[in-house]
Parts: structure tokens; sequence; C-alpha cells
């Protein structure tokens, strides 16, 4: 009798073999790419067979929306009840039928639902508590988003110097990264020294954090499935900011420069994942004057520039510089971000799957106005903007790169970032800066989309403390 054995009889078959330790690293890689394959074989056949029967009739008589638990089953309907076949005259085509579908999802897409439906927050401070003007400081939060996230950290001064603090605290979070199909959770614990002089605030860390890369969706990329799991991350930060600009929220002179650096399992720091990172933001204001007014003209122009790095590293006994994972590297793109592209829209993608990148840069130009009839002096603007960036991985990088062929690929990846324009969006909006946070709402228009990448046309809302 004869046997029909498919691609994944072999995947099961590899995955069988009795390998020994060192060749784990491996047989993971060649199941991975053998999935890879496999889920583009698929795609191909999918588009072929769709394709070749894209005259045919066919009847849709139901749809079903996952992950809508939440939305009242009357607005889905509204969307989706002039795709059914009982209401049309005639009956659809294939094609038809996937254009109708599409259309009814564009449209649900373009309310955001779910991805930010509510949270709850709550702070606990505890101030004096020695005698020595120290804090313990509790948060809690609970969200759609953010499942769960605690903090608890306790802070004093050091030979009773307000500039100098020491604090020693722990974290507990569950985050929904809905961009990449997963969820994360982290439990640390972490210990920082932060100082001021003249203006210069420097902050510098040690920490230990355990992350999980769990909760995968049933449509998570190869990718992304390769990436579940467990790692652990011990690292030393330091956190440089010069704040220059005279309201913080809503400047209109001034400047602003931070850098952030991080080191990773190298030398003696323990952990399962090594590398260096580094981050600096900048920001400059300066107000535009207006012959005949006297006083500010509530006129300004905000210029921001935002750049990244994550260089691998090799772990304390191992040779080979160690590829980054998606919970370490940079996403960009969203209403505090790259306006005009949804949320970690930029960059390395698999399917619907943001996979964030290792070298990325991104800037802006704001023209803010006075409302109408409101005056300069009060925390209300109309601004226009435009703003862009470039998120890419390494180049040419396998999984047994040695430094050399990592340092290439640093330099080829960076020289990539100034090859043809930037991913661009244009766009107008409205700019309240409350004294807690600052508020936009914006119409954004997406001018240069690469390939892959998610764009944003129309308003978006977006609030925060920090925007590029």
């Amino acid at each position: 009798m004869a046997s029909l054995q498919g691609p994944e009889d072999d995947v099961f078959e590899l995955l069988k073999q009795d390998v020994n330790p060192k060749a784990k690293e491996e047989r993971e890689r060649a199941v991975n790419e053998r999935l890879q394959a496999q889920y583009e074989k698929a795609q191909k056949r999918l588009a072929e067979v769709i394709d070749s029967n894209s005259t045919l009739p066919v009847t849709v008589s139901s749809v079903k929306v996952l992950g809508a638990s939440r939305t009242r089953k009357g607005f889905l309907e509204r969307i989706f009840r002039p795709l059914l076949n009982t209401n049309q005259d005639g009956p659809y085509t294939l094609a038809e039928a996937l254009r109708e579908a599409q259309i009814a999802a564009n449209k649900l897409q373009r309310f955001d639902l779910g991805n930010a439906e509510g949270s709850a927050y709550g702070n606990l401070l505890w101030r004096n508590i020695l005698g020595g003007a120290e804090t313990l400081n509790l948060n809690a939060s609970l969200g759609t988003r953010t499942r769960s996230a605690y903090s608890i950290g306790f802070e004093t001064p050091i030979l009773s110097n307000p500039d100098f603090r020491w604090e020693i605290g722990g974290i507990a979070s569950s985050t929904q990264k809905s961009w990449a199909s997963h969820e994360e959770v982290l439990k640390g614990v972490g210990t920082k020294l932060r100082w001021s002089n003249g203006g210069h605030n420097h902050e510098l860390g040690f920490s230990n954090t355990w992350r999980q890369v769990t909760g995968l969706a049933g449509n998570a990329s190869p990718t992304v499935r390769y990436s579940a799991g467990d790692s652990f991350k011990s690292s030393i930060t330091h956190t440089y900011i010069n704040e220059r600009r005279d309201y913080p929220l809503l400047p209109s002179r001034g400047y602003f420069i931070k850098s952030v650096s991080e080191i990773a399992g190298w030398g003696p720091l323990k952990g399962d994942v090594a590398f260096w990172k580094s981050e600096v933001e900048s920001q400059a204001a300066l107000p535009i004057p207006i012959p005949g007014i006297k006083g500010a003209s509530g006129i300004s122009l905000t210029t921001g520039f935002r750049a990244g790095l994550l260089y691998p590293l090799a772990l304390l006994g191992e040779s080979s510089p160690q590829l980054s994972r998606i919970n370490d590297r940079f996403q960009l793109g969203g209403p505090t971000d790259v306006r005009g592209f949804r949320l970690a829209g930029l960059g390395p993608r698999d399917g619907s799957d943001a996979l964030g990148g290792d070298v990325y840069a991104a800037g802006s130009v704001n023209l803010l106005f006075p409302f109408p009839r409101v005056g300069a002096d009060k925390p209300l603007r109309l601004q226009a903007f435009v703003n862009g960036g470039r998120l890419l991985a390494l180049k040419k990088l396998g999984e047994k790169a040695d430094n050399q062929a990592v340092q290439k690929s640093v330099h080829s990846t960076i020289a990539e970032l100034g090859n043809g324009l930037p991913s661009l969006a244009a766009g107008v909006g409205i700019v309240y800066a409350h004294p807690v946070a600052r508020f936009e709402l914006n119409f954004s228009l997406p001018l240069v989309l690469r390939k892959g990448e998610e764009g944003r046309k129309g308003l978006s809302f977006g609030v925060g403390i920090n925007f590029l």
C-alpha cells in the first residue's frame, strides 16, 4: 500500500528527531524556515484558487465578527447587512463578494473598536514615611489594552540633597500588543539613582526583568509564533534629559534633549538576551512674531527628531551575537508618534503583524496658531504638520553571524535610512494642553507609504505627554 507524505509530515518528522542539546537552536531554525515556506506556499495557492474562480457565483449567508463581544449586535448588523445575499438583487461572483467584504471590514476598522475601550487607574503616595523626605509610591491600572499594571517604588534623598535620590522598586504588567497578535507579561525588580545639576538630569538604573510573549491570536504570523515564550533581561540603563522649553506640553520657545542607553546581557550581566540599545530625542520651538501685534502672537514653529539603534551583542561565553527579539525592538507610528500611520504601522511586517525594527529615524515640523476668538494666552491651538520616518531591521544577518557581520549589517542598515523618501504624512488638527496631558485631534493624509505599511487617512485622537 502506498502512502502519501505532505510538508506537514516533514515538519513532524523533523521535530521527532532525537538531537543533542547543541543542535537545538539549528533544529528550531529549520522548523521555523519550513513553516514559513509552507505558509507562503499556502498563501500563493489560495491566491491562485481565488483568481481561477473569481467569476463563479457564491452566496454570503452569514457574517461572524470575532473579538467584538462588547459591541452592540445592532451596530454591527448595520455595517454587514448589505453584504448578505438576501439583501442583494442577484448573486455575487467570488471577486464581487471579496470586494464587498473588504469594504465592510475597512468600514469597521475605521471605528478603531476594541483597542482602547477603557481603563482604570489608582495611585497611593505616602510621603516622609521615615522622617527623611522618603516616599512610597504604589500604582495600579486595569484596562483593555494594558490588562493590568502594578508598580511599587521606595525613594529617598541621599545626604539630605533633593537633587540626589535613590529608588528601589518592582513592576508587574500584562499588555495586549494587538499590532503583533500577542500579549506581553512582565515581572521585574530594579533600582535607580537620580541626580540633577543645573537643568541636566541623569538617571542610572539596574533591573532584572522576566518577560513572556504569550496569548497569541489565532491569526498570529509564523514570526510572532517563533518569538513566543520566556526570556530574562538583566540590564543597566542611563537616561539624560535637558529640558529648556517654556511649557513642555505646548512649547513656544526653547529646546529639549533626551537620550536613553541600555546594555543587557553583556559581561557580568546575566539573562538570556544581550544587546546595546540607544535612543535620542530632541525638540525645538521658535515663536513667530507678527508685525503690528504687541506681545506674543501665539504662533510658533516646533520641530522634533527621534532616532534609535539596537546593536546585537553576545552573551558571556558565546561567540555569536544574539538576534533581537520582538519585545526589545523599536515600534514606530501612531497618533502620538508619526501621525498619519496606525499604531506600529511603519517598519517590517509578517502578514498583519508589526515585527518592529533595529534602526529608526523620525522627524516632524509643526506650525501652531491660536484658536480663533480664544486668545494666545489659552492652551488651545490649531496646528498644521508634516511628519515621517523609517524603521528597518538589520540586513543580511543570519543566526550564526559574528561580530564583523553584525558591524557590517548595522552600517548598511543605517545607510539604507537615507535611501529614498521616508514614509510621510501631513495634516491639520486641534491641540489642547491640559496640565496633566496633551490632547490632539488631527486629520491626517499619508503622502508616502511603503509596501506593507499601514497608513491612516482621516481623523485620529491622541493623548500623551510626549509627542513627536
